[in-house]
């Protein structure tokens, strides 16, 4: 298989390339670059942006917005954005509940939300994972019941990311007990301005506020907020989680980190010299780019496949979210490793109303709190021991 790039894909990256190098306002790169938390604002003003430029959704159907790139190009513009040092597109709303409404969604759901999950005048969350029900997800017991032209939920979800500045939550409730579990689910859409919803932040080692617990009792939503039909919220999920293959490696982030490595390690000094000349520091970056490589690889064969009209890639996603989720971590721990004792403190802001000096340059407090949230990367999107048993299954057939 030929997985050298076209010349039109070569032109393709460079327009990206200057794209980011130019548009990103300062504020918000820099924010990124010295791992400061984006409020919402700053999240919205880059989604207009990229919505103005026509990138904000580049997986949907063009006659709602999306770009009518290939898999190649797909692939492209993830990895320049996380290489460029850029934020994402807010995953909920444009990788994660978008694709379904325009899937399975009726004509006034996709006129009402499309246009402005686009704009992020709705900022969407995710209600999927429960206590007890995380990798095991169809093991949900969030109830719904109808009444009438409204539905009555009443449960909670837990690990809700960015709960806190959502306004509405895309939601999996159980709403026939009585079937088994992967039956009985059905996929809605819910305003969290509704009353009975109530959102209780959860801070993060890395001192800061990702994720949630939403609780919520006898909130009434209406019927016409269900996505598709009642009880086959279990496939719209199933489409949901495999419709992001081609970025869930998150190859690009990796690369900028292994880069980042190599320029810092020139800046720290190692008894006299440079630290990137420390053979062991250079085994382990060169390790790293060569299993960044081979990874790479298996992204760009799955691009091919698709690019060919493939729809059954087989265990390609799974290998790619486990490996993915592992190179995360190896990246961020040899960040940590050059940095050495000038990790502390490791929260640059304020911590618990104290405000605390690094002691070390700007650069080096970040590596901690990165380190500790990459350790997140092998739970989210299907666990690593899920993936584990995906391959063992459908490869090695135990």
């Amino acid at each position: 298989m030929d997985l050298r790039m076209k010349a039109e894909d070569i032109e393709f990256r460079n327009e990206v390339r200057e794209f980011f190098r130019t548009a990103v306002p300062k504020d918000i790169h820099d924010k990124l670059v010295k791992n400061q938390r984006h409020s919402p604002e700053d999240v919205r003003r880059w989604h207009r942006i990229l919505d103005d430029k026509g990138w904000v959704a580049p997986l949907w159907d063009e006659k709602w917005g999306g770009t009518g790139w290939n898999p190649m190009w797909q692939y492209i513009f993830r990895e320049e954005m996380y290489l460029s040092r850029v934020p994402d597109p807010l995953a909920q709303n444009i990788t994660m509940v978008g694709p379904v409404i325009i899937a399975f969604g009726t004509e006034e759901q996709k006129q009402f939300f499309l246009p402005k999950i686009r704009r992020l005048e709705i900022w969407f969350t995710q209600g999927f994972s429960e206590p007890g029900a995380g990798s095991d997800l169809a093991a949900l017991r969030t109830t719904a019941v109808r009444d009438g032209d409204h539905y009555v939920i009443n449960g909670s979800k837990l690990w809700t990311t960015n709960a806190h500045n959502a306004d509405w939550m895309f939601a999996l409730v159980r709403t026939d007990p009585a079937a088994k579990k992967q039956k009985g689910i059905t996929y809605l859409l819910l305003d969290m301005k509704t009353p009975g919803v109530t959102v209780q932040k959860t801070m993060m080692l890395d001192g800061q506020y990702h994720t949630n617990e939403v609780f919520l009792d006898n909130v009434r939503v209406p019927v016409k907020n269900r996505i598709g039909e009642e009880n086959k919220g279990w496939d719209y999920a199933k489409y949901l989680l495999g419709n992001e293959r081609l970025g869930i490696a998150r190859i690009g982030l990796s690369k900028s980190r292994v880069k980042r490595a190599w320029d810092l390690a020139k800046m720290v000094d190692d008894g006299g010299r440079p630290l990137s000349e420390n053979p062991r520091l250079r085994e382990k970056l060169v390790a790293l780019e060569v299993e960044l490589k081979a990874l790479e690889i298996t992204n760009l064969r799955l691009a091919t496949a698709m690019a060919k009209g493939a729809s059954n890639t087989g265990t390609a996603g799974a290998i790619l979210k486990l490996k993915g989720s592992e190179l995360q971590h190896t990246t961020t721990e040899a960040l940590l490793d050059i940095t050495g004792p000038h990790i502390y403190p490791f929260q640059p802001e304020l911590v618990r109303g104290e405000a605390v000096e690094p002691v070390g340059p700007d650069w080096a407090c970040v590596a901690a709190p990165n380190y500790i949230i990459a350790r997140a990367a092998t739970i989210y999107g299907g666990t690593s021991e899920v993936q584990k048993n995906i391959l063992a299954k459908s490869v090695l057939g135990l």
